[in-house]
């Protein structure tokens, strides 16, 4: 940069000599008298007279001014008379023409230039500002990071900020533009350890995300909690559910090694932590306590994982809880090869609810509600109940996480699913609880069930179907050694897993009570004792007859159970049912199923049998004398029966058990050998009972002449199935006696095999 010379002000030339002065000789007067008056002339005699003056003075000299001597000019040697030289723009040296700044300076703009460039990327970078939690102290913060505080006072030299309650500091300098209360981001500029304070600064930064920094302090498992009570402790899990209460918001939080209860309070009824929501994976740092029986923590702090431990976290979580998941080896309770086809499916099954419940799922249970569902029912209600409650640590575990809810139809419903799913999806709104597990006992694998299962499939809600009943034509087939070892039916489309005798070669007699009560066993074999009886009593509810149903039977008898009273078992329950309709009536159950309240079991069984019988005689007093009996030319023994003209209504038994008492007393006159079919009708419905003889002889099939009714009556809207020799059938009314002509001819039409 080019400037004035310093030496020579920019006139180029310097003194570099002196010499006597030519106009006083060296003297410095002038050689002239000087005339004063000449000076003074027009100036009055009184200011005149104030000079001290002669007529006659000495003179300076005007050349040298009184010195004798003049200056001798010379180039000045600084800027080589040019009077300007070069200078560093920054300090001033003098430099090279060519340069316009010195080197040293040249690498100052250089450090300067990249702090600038980094001081734009950091702000248009997104940074990291921390919160502490309020167990942090100073040993816990550090001068590279940003932190989030918040005003608490303001002073003349400063403000004061408060990062929580263990550590604060001032922010020094102008703070007129902030208040008390205001959050501001600041950096720690000096850290005063032994006055527990610290200085900061504010940080201006646009983009952040704000991460809550917690205690350092090492990871402890959920299952290792009864050793850390009073003790500060941090676990990391994933959330399982949030239930708001009138006073703290109680987070369900697993990891790997168990399930434990969070109890945070900000105020009475108000949701904390409302950034985090259900299926997140956070840390918590609370204090280990007890709470109605049970560990608690009392939460200080809470904040979510970072994307990468979230990973590694379910990770972990996940193979931890598919061990935990996996069943024991157990053996059936019975000898069947159906079983041991059927093993490997039934594993799976088990291996899915106790997933479900370790996963903190609810368990939705359906079952038809007869004697063989509710027997299913029930045993599978006996095995999971401890095991919700062993891992949970509500106390009202078995409510949360268990609802049992019979099926008035033998298929899964549009009624039974919209009411599951609203049930199931105003649990998750209300008490922050998962989607839940579905598991369909004796129903689910019929085509009358897909409707209802794609519906509970659009919100990806896990499946489980153990049934009996006729899954309808076996798309794909797995054959090993001439057996079918597998297959797949239209439902698989929309179940996750599917147990079926129908899939591995076997047939409905292997009833759902039965294959439930193993599932039940291998999922919690402890029940074993308490359950083993009921896969008789569903067998005799359900007129089964197989060689598993005789093993069952005498591992019923030993419990001491006869036959007779197995028998008067199934039919109390089928009584009880009907008038509980919807309600599960476990205690109820419970007691006329021997598996609670034994005690009471006998004085049950023998008031409601009683009334079993007086009801059954009434209803088939009025009935029998009404039946139609036709031997049909084909050698099939056919009755007709009009249940809506001539039965007891609204009453038990119901149509459909009042043919089935009908069928039994006729089978009684002719013997169970003949091809004998009842049909008990009313205006739109009808219900099938037919013997095995007719199905073996002829191929009855319940659902066949369903399907074949169908196509034939078009406009009749048909509907139902069920198994080979029991089902039901629905139609308008207005057809209803062109269907019921349609049914004879199918029937009339059937030839020996």
């Amino acid at each position: 940069m080019k400037t004035k010379c310093p030496k020579c002000k920019g006139i180029g030339s310097v003194v570099v000599d002196y010499k006597e002065c030519d106009a006083c000789g060296g003297t410095g007067y002038e050689d002239d008298a000087f005339d004063v008056g000449n000076h003074f002339k027009g100036v009055n005699n009184k200011a005149k007279a104030k000079f001290d003056l002669g007529a006659e003075q000495d003179v300076p000299c005007e050349t040298c001014n009184g010195k004798g001597q003049v200056e001798v000019y010379g180039e000045c040697p600084h800027c080589g008379g040019t009077g300007q030289i070069n200078v560093c723009r920054d300090c001033g040296k003098l430099i090279d023409e060519k340069y316009d700044v010195c080197p040293d300076c040249e690498e100052k703009r250089k450090v300067e230039k990249m702090k600038h460039d980094e001081y734009i990327a950091r702000q248009n970078q997104v940074r990291d500002v921390y919160i502490l939690d309020s167990l942090c102290n100073m040993r816990d913060i550090d001068k590279d990071k940003l932190y989030k505080g918040k005003i608490t006072r303001i002073e003349r030299y400063g403000a004061f900020v408060t990062l929580n309650n263990n550590v604060w500091g001032l922010m020094r300098g102008d703070v007129s533009e902030y208040n008390v209360g205001d959050e501001v981001i600041v950096f720690i500029t000096a850290i005063k350890s032994r006055e527990n304070k610290i200085d900061l600064a504010p940080a201006y930064v646009d983009k952040y995300r704000l991460i809550r920094l917690t205690k350092s302090i090492p990871r402890t498992l959920i299952g290792k909690l009864e050793e850390k009570k009073g003790k500060i402790v941090r676990i990391d899990g994933e959330v399982q559910q949030i239930q708001q209460t009138s006073g703290p918001t109680i987070f369900i939080i697993n990891d790997e090694s168990g399930v434990t209860e969070i109890a945070a309070f900000d105020k009475a009824g108000e949701r904390s932590y409302p950034e985090i929501e259900l299926g997140d994976a956070v840390q918590v740092i609370g204090e280990v306590n007890e709470h109605g029986g049970k560990t608690q923590i009392e939460s200080s702090s809470m904040a979510k994982l970072s994307e990468e431990n979230t990973r590694k976290l379910r990770a972990l979580i996940d193979d931890a809880l598919n061990k935990r998941a996996e069943p024991e080896d157990v053996d059936f309770l019975v000898k069947s090869d159906v079983l041991n086809r059927l093993k490997p499916k039934m594993r799976e099954a088990a291996r899915k609810i106790r997933r479900a419940i370790l996963d903190g799922r609810t368990i939705l249970l359906r079952h038809h509600n007869d004697a063989d569902g509710i027997c299913a029912g029930v045993a599978m209600e006996k095995a999971l109940i401890p095991l919700i409650e062993e891992i949970n640590p509500s106390n009202d575990a078995q409510y949360y996480y268990f609802k049992r809810s019979p099926s008035k139809a033998p298929f899964y419903e549009l009624e039974d699913v919209v009411k599951d799913l609203s049930f199931a999806l105003e649990d998750q709104e209300r008490h922050g609880q998962k989607l839940p597990l579905i598991v369909l006992l004796d129903n689910g694998s019929t085509e009358e069930d897909i409707v209802a299962l794609m519906q509970a499939k659009i919100y990806d809600i896990e499946i489980v179907v153990i049934d009996h009943h006729s899954p309808g034509e076996l798309l794909t087939k797995e054959i090993i050694d001439g057996e079918i070892v597998g297959a797949t039916v239209a439902v698989d489309e929309f179940v996750d897993t599917h147990v079926n005798p129908y899939l591995v070669g076997g047939d409905s007699q292997l009833t759902a009570g039965a294959l439930a009560t193993e599932v039940a066993h291998i999922i919690n074999p402890s029940v074993e004792g308490l359950i083993k009886h009921l896969p008789a009593v569903a067998a005799l509810g359900d007129h089964a007859e197989s060689g598993e149903v005789y093993q069952y039977l005498e591992l019923a008898a030993e419990k001491g159970f006869s036959k007779d009273h197995l028998a008067q078992i199934a039919e109390c329950v089928d009584f009880e049912a009907y008038f509980l309709r919807f309600m599960n009536g476990r205690g109820i159950m419970d007691t006329i199923l021997a598996v609670d309240n034994l005690d009471k079991h006998e004085k049950m069984i023998n008031a409601l049998y009683k009334e079993y019988l007086k009801r059954v005689d009434t209803q088939l007093k009025a009935a029998l004398p009404n039946i139609q009996k036709t031997q049909l030319e084909n050698g099939i023994y056919f009755n007709l029966m009009d249940v809506e003209k001539y039965a007891h209504k609204f009453t038990f038994p119901a149509p459909g058990k009042t043919c089935g008492f009908v069928h039994d007393r006729i089978i009684r006159e002719l013997g169970d050998d003949k091809p004998i079919v009842t049909l008990g009708h009313g205006p739109d419905f009808g219900v099938f009972r037919a013997t095995d003889a007719v199905n073996e002889e002829y191929g009855f099939n319940v659902n066949d002449i369903v399907s074949n009714l169908a196509k034939k009556v078009p406009s009749a809207g048909i509907d139902g199935g069920g198994h080979e020799c029991a089902g039901s059938i629905k139609y308008i009314e207005g057809l209803g006696e062109e269907v019921l002509s349609e049914i004879v001819k199918e029937i009339e039409n059937m030839s020996k095999n």
